[in-house]
């Protein structure tokens, strides 16, 4: 299967977690590392983009195209499972301890969480820790310039 992700360019490569252990994120808090990625073009530029206004857009990001091979192990996160301010911002504490739990217990690779950008998209989180990490492959790398008139001025 091949996900996708959008990052600065100086922080595009090797995969890590770093930048998401540093300042935390909707599915991890400070410390744990997870690598996000998104199903689709469309939905990792959605996930990024809601950041950003027109006077903010930063120029130097690059999307990668990461294979994960079909048998790698990966958890689906139900619908059941959600606590009911899983898709609030900012983002609360509950999926932090989703994310921070599924990297503790290292029994999988990928966890498939909803995005709560895109109703009905997932994103695939990584956990770099996991023996299986070591299979996950970029295949490419590419320039991603943002449409300004998704942007607000």
């Amino acid at each position: 299967m091949e996900v996708f992700r959008l990052s600065r360019e100086k922080f595009a490569v090797p995969l890590s977690g770093i930048g998401s252990a540093l300042k935390g994120a909707r599915w991890n808090s400070v410390g744990t590392e997870l690598v996000y990625t998104a199903i689709n073009r469309s939905l990792a530029m959605a996930e990024v983009a809601v950041h950003f206004t027109a006077a903010t857009v930063p120029d130097d990001y690059v999307i990668l195209t990461i294979h994960i091979p079909d048998d790698i192990s990966i958890q689906n996160l139900p619908d059941t499972e959600l606590p009911a301010d899983w898709n609030a911002f900012p983002h609360s504490a509950s999926t932090q301890s989703i994310g921070d739990k599924f990297v503790a217990e290292n029994k999988y690779c990928i966890l498939r969480v909803p995005s709560a950008v895109t109703k009905g998209d997932s994103n695939l989180l990584i956990n770099p820790r996991h023996l299986e990490f070591g299979r996950i492959t970029i295949v490419a790398k590419e320039k991603f310039p943002f449409d300004k008139r998704m942007f607000k001025s």
